[in-house]
């Protein structure tokens, strides 16, 4: 198996935690200690994803494909949270479908294409076949976006991308697509995108026009990342995260905590980590001992790439601010339950490479 895989997610956890730890003092450690409980909750998750063949979770994938679509109609309905209808809420446990949908949709979406092209990946340049993946992608996606949450409807997409990538399409559709999204966006800036998603691409091209209303969160976000310099101001003693200027920062920001109290060195050092995770997931794709394992790993690899670059780049002002999480380093249950199955498959596809892991 991948073991670097599961080891840069452990490291990943474990300095998100120490920087909950510092950003959550002042509210007696709840989601510090809500996050220990959901990673202990993913162990057993864990354990079941990597040992039960993959191959028999992509069979099983078309009926919780079609849960998740009934749980993201019924979401719909649910009272607004910040303005989105994304969650479900039992008592005190809250539940994101779109979160776990992700693996989920990554399974059926790559059992759909192994499925359309079992004579080899060209296969899947026939207008018909794509057609049908892409319909396959588009349910879930729409569904999300219509919440509002396009940032999470961007995973989905990216992650569609990477499959796509891997599954041999022509470049001809990969140039009429980026042709196709030129002339859409236009068309989606003013006649589809929500108001509060156009003020943010507003906000993101020049954050001092609102530096009180919507620039403030990019603003002090760069303030906290820039006063951290090299080393840090150290844990406790963030001035942005520890006054209340940083929010939310056990979510969104948490990168920004990271920034601030510990500085420009360990902020690099989580910037590697998912950089070796994501190469190590396209080399869990690359050296798969089929298709199907090819198809979900690079899936996988795809939205670990977009949460890494969203995230981080909202926080640092090279990209507009969407709720993105950091994975295992963001405060948000459903969210590591979410990324440590993801990991849980990859460890499962690479140990399936030797059959003397795996016995089949």
């Amino acid at each position: 198996m991948e073991w670097g895989i599961l080891i840069c997610s452990v490291l990943l956890l474990a300095i998100g935690m120490v920087a909950l730890f510092s950003a959550t003092q002042n509210s007696n450690y709840d989601e510090f200690i809500k996050q220990g409980v959901w990673a202990l909750v993913s162990i057993p998750a864990i354990m079941v994803f990597m040992l039960v063949d993959y191959d028999f979770l992509a069979k099983l994938s078309p009926f919780f494909y079609g849960i998740f679509i009934i749980l993201l109609v019924a979401v719909l309905f649910t009272p607004p949270i910040n303005g989105a209808s994304s969650w479900f809420v039992l008592g005190p446990v809250s539940f994101q479908p779109a979160e776990l949908a992700k693996v989920f949709v990554i399974l059926f979406v790559s059992y759909v294409i192994n499925l359309l092209c079992k004579k080899g990946r060209v296969e899947i340049n026939k207008i018909w076949k794509l057609g049908l993946v892409l319909i396959s992608a588009a349910a879930p996606i729409l569904l999300i976006a219509k919440q509002p949450d396009i940032g999470t409807a961007m995973v989905f997409f990216i992650a569609l991308c990477f499959m796509l990538f891997a599954s041999g399409i022509k470049a001809k559709f990969i140039i009429a697509a980026v042709l196709l999204v030129i002339i859409l966006l236009p068309i989606l800036y003013f006649f589809v995108l929500p108001e509060h998603a156009k003020t943010r691409i507003e906000v993101f091209l020049d954050p001092e026009q609102d530096p009180r209303g919507a620039g403030y969160n990019i603003i002090q976000s760069k303030l906290a990342i820039g006063a951290g310099e090299l080393l840090g101001m150290g844990i406790f003693k963030g001035n942005q995260t520890q006054l209340g200027f940083l929010y939310p920062k056990s979510t969104d920001f948490i990168f920004a905590v990271i920034g601030e109290e510990f500085g420009f060195i360990a902020s690099s050092v989580v910037i590697v980590l998912y950089v070796i995770l994501i190469t190590k997931s396209i080399y869990v794709a690359k050296t798969a001992k089929d298709d199907l394992g090819s198809y979900i790993a690079m899936g996988i690899a795809g939205m670990f790439f977009f949460h890494m670059a969203e995230n981080i780049g909202m926080t640092i002002g090279l990209l507009p601010i969407t709720g993105i999480p950091l994975p295992f380093v963001s405060y948000g249950g459903s969210s590591l339950l979410t990324n440590f199955i993801a990991i849980a498959i990859l460890l499962n596809i690479s140990g399936r490479r030797q059959k003397a892991i795996f016995v089949e």
